[in-house]
């Protein structure tokens, strides 16, 4: 039985039909782009995983030269030397369209492209691991920044695939199946009633048969009765 009350008419199975074809047409093309998406997904959480690695091992050597310098150097001039940066960054932000994702990409440039610029104090009072330990700094800022950039678009990929497998399931499951039914039910009570209808048409047959019958014996009888009412040898006259 139908979920909901439906009038079964043939124009309403026209039109659930229609209905049916474009959601099995929807939801190919769901599947089809949930599957793209997983799939797009699945390459970015491999490149994450590779990143993440390369930018943690970065970030332990940076902080490893970084504990030995403050270690070698009193804290009032590791204070100093790191006080007044020299070189800036500016960030830009541009979008790129992955299966009607928008996910973005972070661009970034130095204001002086002297790599000296990255050490904010002069070499005589400051220690050589200090100078490793900003360098390691200064690499592993682009890593950080493209691991930021690809870890926001796995966050999209998977809200977006999230929706997209919540509509395939609706359709999957419950529309289609619905609609399904509908038009089932439809179809047998348009062919109950065209039963129906066959058979009222028999009867009404039968009722005209029967009564033409009727007619053609009342006719037969009054003219017996009237041939009868004729004298003997004046049949002829």
């Amino acid at each position: 039985m139908p979920s909901t009350t439906i009038n079964p008419t043939r124009m309403e199975l026209t039109r659930l039909k229609g209905r049916l074809r474009t959601a099995q047409r929807g939801h190919k093309l769901l599947k089809d782009k949930r599957d793209e998406l997983m799939k797009q997904f699945m390459e970015v959480v491999r490149e994450n995983r590779a990143l993440r690695r390369r930018v943690e091992e970065q970030l332990m050597r940076a902080q490893s030269s970084f504990t030995v310098a403050a270690a070698v150097m009193s804290p009032e001039m590791l204070e100093q030397s790191l006080l007044y940066p020299k070189q800036s960054v500016e960030l830009d932000m541009t979008f790129q369209n992955i299966m009607s994702v928008d996910v973005p990409q972070y661009h970034f440039r130095t204001r002086s492209q002297d790599p000296g610029e990255i050490y904010p104090y002069g070499f005589a009072n400051t220690s050589g691991e200090l100078d490793d330990a900003v360098s390691a700094m200064s690499q592993v800022f682009q890593d950080m920044l493209k691991l930021a950039e690809i870890e926001k678009t796995s966050q999209l990929l998977a809200e977006e695939i999230e929706k997209t497998r919540r509509r395939v399931n609706a359709l999957e499951y419950v529309k289609i199946p619905e609609m399904q039914e509908n038009i089932k039910y439809i179809t047998m009570k348009l062919d109950e009633n065209e039963r129906a209808n066959t058979i009222r048409l028999m009867k009404v047959k039968e009722l005209l048969l029967r009564d033409a019958i009727e007619e053609r014996r009342e006719a037969d009888a009054k003219a017996v009765e009237a041939f009868a009412g004729y004298p003997e040898g004046s049949a002829g006259v």
